[in-house]
This record gives C-alpha cells, structure tokens and sequence, in this order.
C-alpha cells in the first residue's frame, strides 16, 4: 500500500498527475530508498500493419524501486517490513525528474549508508519546470 501524507493514496485523485516521487523505508533499519514512478507509460503497437501509441497503465501498486539490495530484503523480511510513502505527487515527466533529484540530493541520498540509492540520474531543461508549483 501507498501512503500519501499518513493515508493511503487516493486513487480518484490521481487523474491530473503523471506519477510521483516516493521514498521506500525499511521499519527495522531505517534504511531508505527515494525514487519515482509513472502511472502510465507509452507503448508501441503494430495493428493492421501500422504502429499505434497506447498509454498503458504501469506496475506502480506493486512497485518496489529498481534498487538490487532493496528488492532483495523486501523478499527477504516480506512486504510488511517497509513503509511506502509518495512524497510529491507530479504533473509532468519533467517535474517528475526533477523533485526525485532534488530530494535525492536534499537528503543526501548518495552521501550516506542511510540510502539505499547508489545513483542520480538526471536530464531536465528550465522549460520542464515553467508550470510548476514550487
């Protein structure tokens, strides 16, 4: 399960938003993971011999993170033993891009053992970030 702001995520609030940017804790290390995940995606079809866009709904009530040691200690104490919480809901994937970096660095993600993290990766322009409430 989501939480957003202490309660779980409310799904009928979500049209107007593209994803989010999460944090992942361990309840009994602490450790952390921040990252981001978009509720849809775009997908390439070939119907009729032409190719067709679809925007197909992505994996994010189950998502875990992409991170090795994460995912290997989520199987490992079972789901019940992390709390997962959208810390910034996003209109775009340029928003999206950004709020994860910045928090990322914020937290010092990559400076200590706190985080799992183990890299930042980043490309966003000004212009992503012109209808953003800051």
């Amino acid at each position: 399960m989501w939480l957003h702001s202490g309660k779980p995520i409310d799904e009928e609030s979500l049209e107007d938003f593209v994803g989010f940017v999460y944090i992942i804790t361990n309840i009994e290390t602490q450790r952390q993971y921040i990252g981001k995940k978009l509720f849809k995606f775009k997908r390439t079809k070939t119907v009729k011999g032409k190719k067709k866009r679809l925007l197909v709904e992505s994996d994010w009530r189950k998502y875990w993170g992409s991170n090795k040691t994460l995912l290997e200690e989520v199987s490992l104490f079972g789901e019940d033993g992390f709390k997962r919480e959208v810390i910034r809901l996003c209109r775009s994937k340029g928003e999206l891009n950004y709020f994860e970096a910045k928090y990322q660095f914020s937290m010092g993600a990559l400076e200590s053992d706190v985080f799992y993290n183990e890299w930042i990766i980043l490309k966003v322009h000004k212009a992503h970030l012109k209808k953003v409430d800051f």
